[in-house]
């Protein structure tokens, strides 16, 4: 007998808002998080654009003497983290701990650690790197600090798939609890990569847009996208098992009912031109869901706004639901929150809960120009009420990761 699986709390630190409720009502607004780059000066760049998080204190969520050692990445995570632990309403004295995990990725971890301290490196020499610089840069320190901070003692892991990790994250955790490994789980991803080198690489591999017009550059499935928008943030999800849940009296959210996760082996950066991978990704997630391609409410789509991926991602959702994906709304929020790479998922996954909680489809902004090659309804510029009881979010990643999910509305 496998564990039903369900949501209990969610956080999130994104470029719409920094708590679940702000960024849900601002997506359902169609707000628009792309600005000109502050952190840093972008004069020699050709991109100058990027979603930042705006008005963070991470003293807020965290002691300030930690906040210290902890990258900008890590603080996200933790922030998210701390509002998805408030609103489970857990008491984490009363957990086994050693059925207690986390599984909170990113894709990148703590460049902007990298960076400082390499540019240390070279001004003052190797004496004056910090020691921290290691425990800052790694990863898994989201993961393992959110571990510390908890006393989760069960398995706590790091997934890193590029822009899937999120999902990956979500979707490995929900197997773990299905399964019956692990009865709660801390799971997300986070991501702070708006960087001078970060943005230079991306800027120099031509995936990024180089439009300065902020309400023209994160434009999924529009004829005129070229490139995505880099974002950052963080989003985490408390998840149990269902007799977890309702043995301790917790609000739950929804129920994770499918996860379907492979690899293109096609290319490094381009999506497989048939979408075989993300098409197979999909049929997994349905496959365990046990329901059938025609019940599907709304796809959140991975919808990155670069040429290759919207085209090819509609192909997929074309080869699974066949005509009746010409009569499923599919949005991408990205055009609001630009991508959050490794966070993507996680914050996704968010959208789709409040989604249908709600019966609430939020639209993909900026979108003007229409594209033959892509033909399905992305919900253009203005949300939709419908009614809805399945929601399915992709994640596709450089490296050819493929990851679905899908989260059924909860009704007992």
């Amino acid at each position: 007998m496998k564990n039903r699986v369900v949501i209990t709390g969610m956080g999130a630190i994104t470029p719409i808002g920094n708590d679940v409720n702000s960024f849900w009502n601002n997506s359902k607004q169609g707000k628009c998080g792309i600005d000109f780059i502050k952190a840093f000066n972008t004069d020699d760049y050709k991109v100058k654009i990027a979603a930042e998080v705006k008005d963070f204190v991470p003293e807020n969520y965290i002691d300030k003497r930690d906040a210290r050692r902890m990258d900008r990445f890590c603080q996200f995570a933790m922030a998210a983290c701390h509002q998805a632990m408030e609103d489970s309403a857990i008491d984490v004295n009363s957990l086994e701990e050693d059925r207690f995990g986390v599984l909170v990725g990113s894709g990148i971890g703590g460049f902007s650690t990298i960076e400082k301290e390499h540019q240390k490196l070279l001004e003052k020499g190797p004496s004056r790197v910090s020691p921290l610089l290691i425990p800052m840069i790694i990863g898994n320190m989201a993961s393992g600090n959110i571990a510390i901070k908890y006393g989760a003692k069960g398995m706590c892991t790091s997934v890193v798939t590029a822009c899937a990790t999120g999902t990956n994250a979500i979707g490995d955790a929900f197997k773990l609890i299905k399964n019956g490994e692990l009865d709660v789980i801390i799971a997300g991803g986070t991501e702070a990569s708006i960087t001078p080198l970060s943005l230079a690489g991306f800027a120099s591999l031509t995936a990024l847009s180089t439009s300065e017009n902020i309400k023209r550059a994160s434009i999924p499935f529009d004829k005129e996208r070229d490139g995505f928008v880099m974002g950052e943030g963080a989003g985490i999800l408390i998840l149990e098992s269902l007799e977890h849940a309702l043995k301790r009296g917790a609000k739950i959210y929804a129920e994770i009912v499918g996860y379907g996760a492979t690899c293109d082996a096609y290319h490094m950066t381009s999506p497989d031109p048939e979408g075989l991978g993300a098409s197979k990704a999909m049929t997994m997630a349905i496959k365990e869901a046990g329901i059938e391609a025609n019940e599907m409410s709304y796809i959140n789509a991975h919808g990155t706004s670069t040429p290759y991926n919207d085209k090819f991602e509609t192909i997929a959702i074309k080869n699974v639901f066949g005509k009746d994906a010409y009569n499923i709304p599919v949005s991408s929020t990205k055009s609001m929150t630009g991508h959050l790479l490794g966070a993507a998922g996680a914050i996704e996954a968010i959208i789709c809960v409040k989604a249908l909680q709600e019966n609430f489809v939020p639209p993909t902004i900026g979108y003007e120009v229409k594209d033959e090659e892509c033909d399905l309804d992305y919900v253009p510029n203005v949300g939709r009420e419908i009614s809805m009881k399945y929601a399915l979010t992709n994640s596709l990643g450089f490296g050819g990761h493929n990851a679905t999910l899908i989260i059924k509305k909860w009704n007992e």
